[in-house]
Formats: C-alpha cells, sequence, structure tokens
C-alpha cells in the first residue's frame, strides 16, 4: 500500500510516500526557518503562507522521486493537531481536497504520535509494547504505547517543552535560533563547569518543568561579575546537563515503572548528542533497549505521518 503523507504543523512543509508502513519511498522537507530567525522564533503568519506557496511543488517532488502518480497512492495521511492552527489548515485543506478528487481513502494522525513512529522506518525496529518518550521544540510527553492506537499518557511538561527551553535560553545567551543545536555544539568537549543550574523536582510524578532552569541562566546572565568567572559554553553545557539528567530520569523510571524494558524517542531534541549519549548509557545499566530516528526523521517529517496513517488504517 502506498501512504502518502502530508505534515504541516509548524515552520516545515513535509510530503512523503511510504509504502506498507516500512519503506520510505520519498520524504521530501521545504523548511521555512530561514524567514523565522530574524524574530528568534516562528511566526505563524509567515509559516503559514510558506505552506500555502510550497505545498503543491513539495507534493509534486514527493511523487517524482517515488516514480509515482497520484493514481498509484492507496491511502492519504495527515496531521491532523497539535501545530499551529493557520499551517494546519494548509495541509489538511490541500489533502481532503486530494481526497475528494481522487475518491481514495484519509487518515488523519496526531503530529507527536507520529514522532515516535518515526523510528519504525528504521532497518533496527522497536517492538510493542514500549514507552515513548517525544522531546521537541513544543512538547515533552511520555507516553506507555501497547499499540498504534492506545497511547497511555504518563507525563507532560507544566510549562516550557525541553526545546522551548533551549531556545529561550540561547535567545538569553545571544546564540541566535533554534537554540538547541547551537548550545549542544557549544557543549561538546566540556565535561563539567563552575557553575550548575537545576530543574524543578517533581516528586512522584512524570511531569516536567523547565520553566525554573530558564530563568536561573537569565538571572546569571545579568550578573556580569559571575559571567566574566565562566564563560558561555559552560553555562550552556551546565543548562544542558540539567536538562538531559532530569529527561534521562523520568524516562529510565517509566521504563521500569511499566515493566518494559524498551524506550522509544521522537522529536527534534532527540537529535542532541548528549542527550543520545546519556541515555544510551543509563539504558545500557538498567537492561533497557533504546531507540531513536536518524537525525533526518527527528525533526517534522511527512514519513512519520504516512507509517503511522498506514498502521491505523490496517490496524496492523
Amino acid at each position: 500500500m502506498n501512504v502518502l503523507g502530508v505534515e504541516t504543523s509548524c515552520d516545515e512543509t513535509s510530503v512523503a510516500i511510504v509504502k506498507d508502513g516500512k519503506k520510505i519511498l520519498s520524504n521530501i522537507i521545504s523548511s521555512s526557518l530561514p524567514l523565522h530567525k530574524r524574530y528568534g522564533g516562528v511566526i505563524p503568519e509567515i509559516a503559514s503562507r510558506a505552506h500555502l506557496e510550497s505545498i503543491s511543488f513539495v507534493t509534486q517532488e514527493a511523487l517524482s522521486k517515488a516514480k509515482l502518480k497520484l493514481k498509484d497512492i492507496d491511502l492519504f495521511a495527515v496531521t491532523r493537531d497539535p501545530g499551529l492552527p493557520g499551517s494546519l489548515l494548509v495541509g489538511n485543506s490541500f489533502v481532503k481536497a486530494l481526497n475528494f478528487s481522487l475518491k481514495k481513502p484519509l487518515v488523519e494522525v496526531d503530529h507527536i504520535k507520529a514522532h515516535l513512529y518515526a523510528c519504525f522506518l528504521e532497518k533496527n525496529r522497536p517492538r510493542l509494547p514500549f514507552i515513548g518518550f517525544v522531546v521537541s521544540g513544543g512538547h515533552t510527553e511520555l507516553f506507555y504505547v501497547k499499540n498504534f492506537s492506545a497511547f497511555k499518557r504518563l507525563g507532560t511538561t507544566l510549562d516550557d517543552a525541553a526545546g522551548e527551553a533551549f531556545d529561550k535560553v540561547a535567545k538569553i545567551l545571544k546564540l541566535g535560533y533554534p537554540g538547541g543545536p547551537i548550545i549542544d555544539k557549544l557543549s561538546r568537549g566540556i565535561k563539567t563547569a563552575s557553575i550548575r543550574f537545576g530543574c524543578a523536582n517533581i516528586p512522584n510524578s512524570f511531569d516536567f518543568s523547565f520553566s525554573g532552569v530558564k530563568t536561573a541562566v537569565l538571572y546569571f546572565s545579568r550578573d556580569k561579575k559571575k559571567m566574566r568567572s565562566t564563560n558561555v559554553k559552560e553555562v550552556s553545557f551546565s543548562f544542558q546537563k540539567s536538562v538531559v539528567d532530569v529527561l534521562v530520569d523520568k524516562a529510565i523510571n517509566a521504563s521500569l515503572a511499566k515493566k518494559t524494558r524498551t524506550i522509544v524517542m521522537g522529536g527534534g531534541v532527540v537529535a542532541n548528542s548528549y542527550l543520545r549519549k546519556r541515555i544510551s548509557e543509563e539504558a545500557k545499566l538498567n537492561n533497557i533497549k533504546v531507540f531513536y530516528p536518524s537525525i533526518g526523521l527527528c525533526k517534522d517529517n511527512a514519513a512519520m505521518v504516512a507509517g503511522l496513517g498506514y498502521r491505523l488504517f490496517t490496524k496492523k
């Protein structure tokens, strides 16, 4: 079954074609990120206009790379939510028009859950059930996943998402946007720092809170004396370590609590090299298998939407 997926939840316009929920025939992504950099964040109106301007061309490129025509598509899958309303409207309207014209079935997909499916598009695939961990710019969510139709949320962020905190700290330190890749790069090679930050402790819970550590960095950066005694690299490392320590701790504890020795990760922050290193180390110590997608499948993409759409439609 050839599934055409469309993802327009934020600033990436993506169209992909996936065969039988496993094989990626094409996965085209057009990002409007360069248009948002000057503002230090995604501007919804700019994102939705970029989707409108590029979605037809991206679809044509996806079909061309897959060497297929629209008549060869058996199922359409599109991101329903969550995301920017205007951006989602463009993708949904486009796919529903194709659906109406070609009389082919359509499945709407949850964007967060689709991130976890990215690992199932790799050669080494996880097995159900598992702990699903989505860490992205807008979401930090822990799930117990029994099957592709049964996601039980175990925990979520009570304020900023992890990726959002990275972006805000990068802005505080005047590093640029998006903040995650910049902070990750600056932190590489550093093992210890003279300054320590801490995230809020939420006992007996799988919930997260990152607004406090972001504010701690803000106050520290305003103290010129303290900033002179350290450097931006150390501050970046200390912030990143505090966030990653909490992410890893909650994920491992959720896996042990639910007695499933598999953690499946997804989302843009999962591209962070320190997070991958730390969770792999802790998972090995606890005899837990951890899966995360290749870097290209961490960010928003339509292949994950098409893949999950296939599973939801076929109930396989």
